[in-house]
């Protein structure tokens, strides 16, 4: 079995793949004090909820945004599942070809959901992921990365409100019945969800200017399902892209280690 491992600012997402079957997921709260040894207690405590024994496990592929807690997973792989994880980085095979000017820039999650993405669905090809940033995605007809945007993402513009202001409060993620608010709590609401799903619809057609009218649009991240009820931008979302894409360069890479 195979553990894909997705270290992301706000969650660890972890799943666990029996052939292409995603067998189980988990997600963790990102925290980089942790040490390995704590991480990897919780993980072999999560593993037999689900039926699968640590023995199980016969290869690891981690992607991560969060470099301190890349060689931590790296670290635990090793001493509780005696295995060597693939890395997503530099060298290794993805099928995706990157125009970025500085191709290191480019986040390796973001490579890895355009690796599943395009296999998937092919290409042109626009992924929306809402992540603690909301980030757009372009890949061409032929396989190439050729950009992106990144904006602030749902819980980070709530929050910011927050704390920022003096009389602001922390108000429940949904959209409001109508964009004109009557009360404090729904005028947040209104400009925080209505506010993302237009410039989410905004960003998807200046981004087919660009890419190409044709493009498909993919959502995923934890906050897809939340945008999705308010907009028919989308022509599908994958909420577990990212393993998916985690598994699909592992399998590319294994005549390759």
């Amino acid at each position: 079995m195979l553990l894909a491992i997705d270290i992301g600012n706000t969650n660890v997402t972890l799943g666990v793949f029996q052939g292409e079957t995603l067998k189980a997921t988990w997600r963790l709260a990102t925290d980089a004090r942790r040490m390995p040894d704590e991480y990897g207690l919780i993980l072999l405590n999560l593993l037999p909820m689900r039926g699968i024994a640590p023995a199980d496990i016969s290869a690891v592929a981690i992607c991560s945004t969060v470099p301190p807690l890349t060689q931590v997973f790296a670290d635990l792989c090793e001493s509780f599942f005696h295995i060597k994880p693939l890395v997503i980085g530099a060298g290794i095979r993805t099928g995706i070809k990157v125009l970025y000017d500085n191709p290191r820039d480019v986040g390796a999650d973001r490579i890895v959901n355009a690796t599943a993405a395009y296999r998937i669905y092919g290409g042109p090809l626009i992924i929306v992921d809402f992540g603690t940033p909301t980030v757009f995605d372009a890949i061409s007809a032929q396989a190439e990365y050729l950009g992106g945007a990144i904006a602030p993402g749902l819980r980070i513009a709530a929050e910011s409100l927050f704390t920022a202001t003096s009389q602001l409060r922390r108000v429940e993620l949904v959209a409001p019945a109508s964009a004109i608010a009557r009360n404090t709590v729904q005028a947040i609401q209104s400009g925080v969800m209505l506010g993302h799903v237009d410039m989410v619809e905004g960003m998807v057609r200046r981004f087919k200017r660009e890419v190409g009218q044709e493009a498909k649009v993919v959502a995923t991240g934890g906050e897809a399902p939340l945008i999705a009820k308010e907009t028919n931008v989308f022509d599908a979302i994958g909420l577990d892209l990212t393993l998916i894409g985690l598994r699909m360069i592992h399998e590319m890479n294994q005549d390759h280690r």
